[in-house]
């Protein structure tokens, strides 16, 4: 990977470790000069990569007796000469080393910085770096494995490959351009043709994949049916605490009551909404209004339905469940719950269990999982299109150009200074 060139001069250094009562707190620094720091800090270098126990010094004070770690560059994770002082995690203890490493020369870490200066070295590049941070953010089993997955590199070497093959396709696109009176073989246009319709076949895919993005941000379950059905008693059965309130009164729920729930290691977030019906009361149409909201908006819907309805026709992501099976059984064919007793929740989560599966099972490639990936890819199909309709050879070889450097940007292999404030921002400070 080309480094990307940046001013990187000074020492950094921040808390890698949560804030919070603890044994141990992990400063970490990196930067030119980091050697000298630390030997001003404890007489000399640890042996490289090998934890040290030292005394840290500053003025002629013992500052704490702290693991050393020197973690000389490239290899290291910024990819520069850095170091961890494995700090006792008193507050006092930790203000003091950082006025000492401040007194030395050094300054404190912006969010993201570190992981930048990796990208800016080469390191990782931009996907990897987004990984990072969704790693560092991650809540459950799916989102820590899809974005291990990405920090592994594995988004990344799918957009390369796309770019190599738009390279070839250039290649050869330049060939017919600079010379269109050879003899060349047929089957040179005939291949770039079929090699951008792949392309843009594979890409039309890609973006057609959100299992990534749901993932990343977790499903939206909506609870909906007509009032006092029991979508509130449902919504605490499943979250297990009275999130909503419940009463024989229809009409009750006058908003949305939104709860995060993790479900076989996917977040969900469930939302009770109010009852579906007319009504001339102000708060209760509001409230009507916004559950239709959330209803459009919803990747599952719980369709619930009372002992005395029937339903219509349901959408591709609706669940019908019956309720109060207590007081009268579910048709056959239609899964039936009650919270009273807890009979057929079981049945119910593990039919949601399904379905949310079937959203988020793996296709093979590795889904985009942000928006800037869906923006990216739709440039680079958007101009591989116009390249394929393109009448002068002369505009489709621009197109292709302009189609590769669109997947560049999303790895940072070009065009990248304006991207990087907007991506480490995210980032905690010491990482």
């Amino acid at each position: 990977m080309t480094p990307i060139s940046f001013s990187t001069s000074q020492v950094i250094f921040a808390l890698a470790t949560g804030a919070g009562r603890a044994a141990i707190a992990i400063m970490r620094a990196s930067g030119p000069g980091s050697a000298e720091l630390l030997k001003n800090l404890c007489g000399s270098l640890p042996e490289p990569r090998r934890a040290s126990l030292r005394s840290l010094r500053h003025q002629g004070e013992v500052l704490d007796h702290a693991v050393v770690l020197w973690l000389p560059g490239p290899k290291s994770y910024t990819g520069e000469d850095g170091f961890e002082l494995h700090l006792h995690a008193g507050p006092a203890v930790i203000a003091r080393v950082a006025d000492a490493l401040t007194d030395l020369g050094a300054r404190p870490a912006e969010p993201g910085e570190f992981t930048k200066r990796a990208v800016q070295k080469g390191r990782l590049d931009l996907l990897q770096a987004e990984a990072i941070a969704d790693l560092v953010d991650s809540e459950t089993e799916s989102q820590r494995k899809q974005a291990l997955q990405q920090a592994d590199g594995a988004l990344s070497r799918l957009y390369d490959g796309w770019a190599q093959r738009l390279r070839l396709v250039l290649a050869h696109q330049e060939a017919l351009i600079d010379f269109p009176d050879e003899d060349l073989p047929p089957e040179v246009e005939e291949t770039l043709l079929a090699e951008m319709s792949a392309l843009h076949h594979e890409m039309s895919a890609h973006l057609q994949d959100n299992r990534g993005e749901l993932m990343r941000q977790g499903l939206t379950v909506v609870i909906a049916g007509s009032p006092n059905v029991g979508k509130s008693s449902l919504l605490n059965a499943l979250s297990g605490y009275d999130a909503a309130i419940v009463t024989h009164r229809a009409g009750t729920t006058r908003d949305a009551i939104a709860v995060d729930w993790i479900l076989n290691g996917v977040r969900l977030r469930l939302i009770d909404t109010a009852g579906l019906r007319e009504t001339e009361d102000e708060i209760e149409a509001e409230g009507i209004r916004r559950a239709l909201f959330h209803v459009k908006q919803a990747d599952v819907i719980l369709h619930l339905i009372g002992p005395d309805e029937t339903t219509d026709a349901l959408s591709d992501n609706e669940i019908a469940v019956r309720t109060k099976i207590d007081i009268a059984s579910a048709p056959p064919n239609m899964l039936g719950i009650s919270t009273q007793t807890g009979d057929g929740l079981s049945a119910l989560r593990s039919v949601l269990t399904e379905r949310v599966s079937a959203l988020t099972a793996s296709a093979g490639a590795p889904p985009l999982t942000r928006a800037r990936h869906r923006a990216g890819i739709q440039e680079a199909v958007t101009h591989l299109e116009r390249a394929r309709t393109a009448t002068w050879p002369e505009l489709r070889g621009e197109e292709l150009r302009l189609s590769m450097q669109a997947l560049g940007r999303l790895t940072g292999r070009v065009d990248v200074e304006s991207l990087l404030d907007a991506i480490f921002g995210q980032f905690c400070i010491g990482k």
